[in-house]
């Protein structure tokens, strides 16, 4: 007994660890085994097995697949869709008497170690299947580097919890389900994990219909997959050519082919086909959506309490992910971006569609393909998002933020024409005319906001300040309703930073100095369209796991706004297309409404925009540095533009990609303003009775005074949205080829 121990010890001592030991069913040896047995305290010990690592599928709203990736190259699959020369060569290379022993099989293990020794190296081996799939089931389940290295530390007490575990396995499965489970979960090398992954990557074909020789060179690949990976180079795939023959030499020694057959099958070449496993959202059709879904599982509680738990329940996959993607609004925003903006072009214009009412994401887009690829200008983050849903930094929001301003003036009980004489500049009459939201005093009065160079004063209401998008208007609006009052009624609308900092709660809030992203604003926009009801964006309705069992998430949304002031809102906005500054791009043939987005020296320009049925937001910036490459004498799209508004081709990008989106969608219109509520103008807030009609054209209700760039400081941001009149269609300067 003594020696038989100090044996079984010193094999694995030695570091022979493929011949682990095995238990036999009968024979004489089961006294001796039996003592062995009590003495090292082997007794069954419960294998905790994770579900294996597999690929999750994305299905947009229709239920067709347009991604899947996976952190395991992985499908698992039943033994009957194996073929049974793969099952042969396994066994013959791998457990020989795997169908004739229990766990333990002593006279496997010392002749594998004889042999091993005898031959300078490891030529057989002893571990039984069993113990192997109990080793790799422990490594998979690792949860840290120090776990892996435990998993297959070259210890007596590791070998001897993995019979424990394996005389557990053995009295749970079948011989038959073992190997199953053993052949899903083995490596195989270049990224395949299991057979039917391997046999498509090696071979280009499915592990059902795989040949005796590449059978082979699969069950030589899982010894030390490392070393035989035919994708490390010309000595890895030499190495495995020879494992392949030793598999087929095995074989026919054991009978289960012939001489001839294994001579044939040598023969061959090794047969690599270097079948590249399509997955990831990069080989996606719709990358950034795909990249938007995988961050929102990473992100949300719904899909796990705690990150830990949420990335282990993404990684683990197996997944079909069903989502709000519409792709008849995904393409028309494609081509829509692909009409204004190259892929090679440095600005880069991105796009996101929400629905008003649940806050599903229609589409994200970007003029950037997505990819690692510099040389060809790709981008490696989702730009129609912010940092939490895989986007960048985003660009600042500009006039777009002008609406938060109206619609707290609007909360607050003014009307539709109350307003205020304004001049070409404003400088806040103190440091208390402005306080952020802890209180804090933060008017600049030595520092003024301006309008654009033809912009002088006049007297502005809230709806001709607001079409014309008058800088000077809005920083009196925001002083009188309050700064604090108007960042809250944006945060209400769910606006927060891209970066996912603090905004900046300056007194030019207003003009958009917050850095933002287009699924942000289009979902605050949303919120005006259904009339104040603000719903978290979301992009999955259902997740069905490996298992089947299905679980839908339903839509996050609340009041968070007087239905009537939305309305008012709306009937302001909805007027942008006739007589404010998308005028010249016009609208889309339904009730619509929206705002334009210059930025202070030209850094970015927007539009955002929404009917009852569909909001949606472009941005165009340049990832590069924004300030440091301003949208001043640029080409963009093959057009040369001396500046770029909000209207010039975010304005275009925005109404061309909502008329296909909503093309076969029935119109449906806003509610109506409450007149004797919002109608006409307060008391003290009334327009002056002019002295005398102007003599000349256009006029306030026309877009009037506008505030193209806000002439402030560098820090400014914000700013208008329509050039001087004789600056060429549309907000930009005249067009040259």
């Amino acid at each position: 007994m003594g020696s038989l121990l100090r044996l079984i010890a010193a094999a694995v001592a030695a570091g022979v660890l493929v011949a682990a030991i095995a238990l036999p069913a009968v024979g004489g040896a089961g006294m001796t085994v039996q003592s062995a047995t009590e003495e090292l305290n082997l007794r069954p010990e419960e294998l905790k097995e994770p579900p294996l690592p597999e690929r999750t599928i994305l299905l947009d709203k229709d239920g067709k697949q347009f991604a899947q990736f996976y952190f395991e190259n992985r499908e698992s699959v039943r033994l009957d869709q194996i073929a049974d020369v793969m099952k042969t060569a396994i066994v013959a290379i791998e457990d020989f008497r795997f169908y004739e022993h229990g766990a333990l099989d002593v006279e496997g293990t010392l002749r594998a170690a004889a042999k091993n020794f005898s031959g300078g190296g490891v030529v057989q081996g002893g571990s039984s299947i069993t113990q192997q799939y109990v080793k790799l089931v422990l490594f998979t389940a690792a949860e840290s580097k120090e776990e892996q290295e435990a998993a297959i530390a070259p210890t007596f007490s590791r070998k001897l919890n993995e019979l424990r575990y394996a005389l557990a396995i053995e009295e749970k499965y079948t011989k038959s389900e073992i190997l199953e489970r053993y052949l899903n979960i083995s490596y195989f090398g270049a990224g395949a994990h299991g057979i039917q992954a391997a046999a498509k990557r090696f071979f280009g074909k499915p592990a059902s219909k795989l040949t005796l020789w590449e059978a082979a060179t699969l069950a030589g690949a899982v010894q030390n997959p490392s070393r035989t990976d035919p994708n490390t180079g010309k000595d890895a795939r030499q190495r495995l050519l020879e494992r392949r023959n030793i598999v087929l030499d095995r074989m026919a020694e054991l009978g289960k082919i012939t001489p001839q057959e294994a001579a044939e099958a040598k023969a061959k070449k090794l047969g690599f086909k270097d079948v590249a496993a399509r997955g990831g959202c990069e080989e996606s059709k719709y990358p950034y959506f795909c990249l938007y879904a995988q961050y929102e599982i990473l992100n949300n509680e719904d899909f796990g309490k705690t990150p830990e738990a949420r990335k282990k329940f993404l990684q683990r996959g197996g997944l079909t992910v069903k989502t709000t993607l519409d792709t008849q609004a995904q393409e028309a925003s494609e081509k829509a971006i692909a009409r204004y903006v190259k892929t090679s072009d440095k600005p880069v214009a991105a796009q996101a569609m929400v629905v008003p009412g649940t806050g599903a994401i229609k589409a994200m887009a970007a003029s950037r393909n997505f990819g690692q690829n510099k040389k060809k200008n790709e981008m490696s983050y989702n730009l129609a998002a912010d940092v939490a849903h895989g986007g960048g930094a985003g660009f600042q929001a500009g006039s777009t933020f002008k609406p938060f301003t109206l619609l707290t003036a609007l909360d607050q009980g003014m009307k539709l024409n109350d307003g205020f004489a304004t001049g070409s500049g404003y400088r806040a009459p103190s440091e208390s005319a402005f306080r952020d939201c802890k209180g804090n005093r933060v008017g600049e009065p030595s520092h003024e906001v301006r309008n654009s160079s033809e912009g002088g004063g006049g007297f502005k209401t809230l709806t001709t300040g607001t079409l014309g998008s008058v800088n000077t208007f809005f920083m009196k609006l925001e002083e009188e309703v309050g700064l604090c009052e108007t960042i809250k009624m944006a945060k209400n609308l769910g606006i927060k930073r891209a970066d996912g900092q603090p905004l900046k709660e300056f007194e030019t809030f207003t003009l958009g100095i917050n850095e933002m992203d287009p699924v942000t604003v289009a979902a605050a926009y949303a919120t005006i369209g259904a009339r104040g009801t603000y719903c978290k964006p979301m992009a999955i309705t259902e997740i069905r796991d490996r298992y089947g069992k299905a679980t839908p998430y339903k839509p996050k949304c609340k009041q968070v706004l007087d239905e009537e002031v939305a309305d008012a809102a709306a009937h302001i906005m909805s007027d942008v297309f006739t007589k404010g500054t998308m005028t010249e791009v016009g609208g889309i043939g339904r009730p619509a409404a929206g705002k334009t987005g210059t930025t202070d020296a030209y850094t970015a320009a927007w539009f955002a925009g929404f009917t009852p049925d569909l909001a949606s937001a472009v941005s165009l910036g340049d990832p590069r540095g924004a300030f440091e490459h301003d949208l001043v004498g640029v080409t963009i799209g093959g057009r040369y533009y001396s500046y770029v508004y909000g209207a010039s081709i975010s304005g275009r990008i925005w109404k061309d990609s909502m008329l296909g989106a909503l093309k076969g969608v029935e119109a449906t219109s806003f509610t109506p303003v409450n007149q004797e509520r919002f109608g006409g103008c307060s008391a003290g807030r009334c327009a002056p009775k002019p002295v005398k009609k102007p003599d000349r054209g256009g006029g306030d209700d026309q877009g009037g005074d506008d505030d193209d760039g806000g002439w402030g400081g560098d820090d400014d941001g914000g700013g208008g949205d329509e050039p001087p009149p004789d600056w060429g269609e549309n907000g930009g300067s005249p067009i040259i080829p």
